[in-house]
């Protein structure tokens, strides 16, 4: 596969992040890891600002992060201009964040359930397209101000 796509959390998603990271390499992603490397405490938008550019400025196509609900990286990354990061809870709400808004970086809680677990909303994400649509496209076009 090769494609090269970020990743990273806080202290709160850390152990899913390392989850999450090492099935990403067994399918063949080129991961670029974000931080952070353990659980010490730390400010979530040291990590998701590096991220979100990295995703904004095309030197990684995709990203996910993680915190502990997974609400304070999906306020800091979505502060980026072209990015759209979906906090999701559902391989449904994942399939719908690529289908329909063109996701490009994947949110996840870190410490609370989900619907689903997190591997298979990843993974559902990863393998959905964005089929350009046009009413999906242009209500994409309307997010930026």
């Amino acid at each position: 596969m090769g494609d090269k796509i970020a990743i990273g959390a806080d202290h709160g998603g850390f152990s899913k992040k390392e989850e999450l990271k090492k099935i990403l390499i067994e399918k063949g992603y080129n991961v670029e890891d974000f931080g952070v490397a353990n659980e010490d405490s730390m400010d979530y938008p040291d990590v998701a600002h590096p991220l979100a550019d990295a995703v904004a400025t095309g030197k990684c196509p995709r990203g996910i992060l993680l915190c502990g609900t997974g609400l304070g990286v999906s306020y800091t990354a979505n502060r980026h201009k072209g990015v759209r990061a979906a906090l999701c809870w559902s391989k449904e709400v994942a399939a719908l964040a690529r289908e329909h808004n063109d996701s490009n970086i994947l949110v996840l809680s870190g410490r609370h359930p989900t619907l689903d677990p997190v591997e298979e909303i990843m993974l559902t994400w990863l393998s959905e397209d964005f089929p350009g649509e046009p009413r999906h496209q242009r209500r994409i076009e309307k997010i930026e101000l």
